[in-house]
């Protein structure tokens, strides 16, 4: 779990000290981006995700799934976040003042619900265990970069975030980290601000679960050691919480659009 930094009872010596710490582990871009000046005494990022002083309006697609819970949880608790629109096959079992659900069989069908947006979340995908390439390549490509693709006609140069995973790579060997790569490079091609998040282990908290019974025997044998596995491999091991925050801080501050890796991660949700 990350470490996450009581920021707003900090003075500014202590969050100086926090970043330093936390930036080391980070990719040179996202170190820079923490140390150059982005976030504000309050612990406050200059502006939201538009720019402007109004609230934000952000879509979250896959938010049933461990992932996804997560982003929804931390875009509900943001202050900065007027409105959270959750597009979904089946509803959620949740009401909240600034949640709006859009259920719908085509996730990546047009609608007005895409149109006014500053910031798309997207971890919709499955597990490859089990699935060949065609139905994968159908469930993560196609589906991702249709969804992409729908909120750049609705809402072009909007912030656009797709949760992909440590590992992908165009030339790998391995049949979902190669179509997760081609994924990635068709959604940076589209007109839209897009950062690409490749988390590790993901450890889920706040008694979110993940559907998929693999991950939940994975996540059961780890969860007694997980505080020793996050001292011995603190760039393999994020958390969920710590996404959401992250994808929140990238999308409002200064980070250059691009991959973000587990230690960059961990580095955005510690100082946001």
């Amino acid at each position: 779990m990350a470490v996450l930094v009581p920021w707003l009872v900090m003075t500014e010596v202590e969050r100086r000290r926090a970043l330093e710490q936390t930036h080391r582990a980070a990719s040179p871009v996202v170190s820079a981006a923490l140390l150059g000046g982005i976030w504000d005494s309050g612990a406050r990022l200059a502006g939201v995700i538009d720019g402007s002083t109004d609230r934000s309006t952000v879509l979250v697609f896959g938010a049933s799934g461990m992932v996804g819970q997560g982003v929804l949880r931390e875009c509900l608790r943001d202050e900065r976040v007027g409105e959270v629109r959750v597009v979904a096959r089946r509803a959620l079992d949740l009401t909240h003042a600034k949640l709006h659900q859009v259920v719908t069989d085509d996730l990546a069908a047009p609608g007005e619900h895409l149109a006014g947006v500053d910031a798309t979340f997207d971890s919709v995908g499955v597990s490859s265990n089990g699935v060949r390439e065609p139905e994968y390549r159908r469930l993560t490509f196609d589906l991702t970069v249709g969804i992409a693709g729908a909120v750049a006609d609705a809402s072009p140069g909007s912030a656009f975030v797709y949760v992909s995973g440590q590992g992908t790579d165009t030339k790998s060997r391995l049949m979902w980290a190669r179509v997760k790569g081609e994924t990635e490079n068709a959604v940076a091609a589209l007109p839209l601000r897009s950062w690409l998040f490749r988390p590790g282990v993901v450890r889920p908290l706040h008694g979110i679960q993940t559907k998929t019974r693999l991950y939940g025997a994975f996540h059961a044998v780890l969860r007694p050691v997980f505080p020793l596995l996050n001292r011995l491999m603190p760039n393999q091991i994020t958390n969920t919480e710590a996404i959401g925050r992250a994808m929140l801080a990238a999308v409002t501050g200064g980070v250059p659009e691009g991959v973000v890796t587990t230690s960059d991660i961990n580095a955005l949700a510690a100082a946001r």
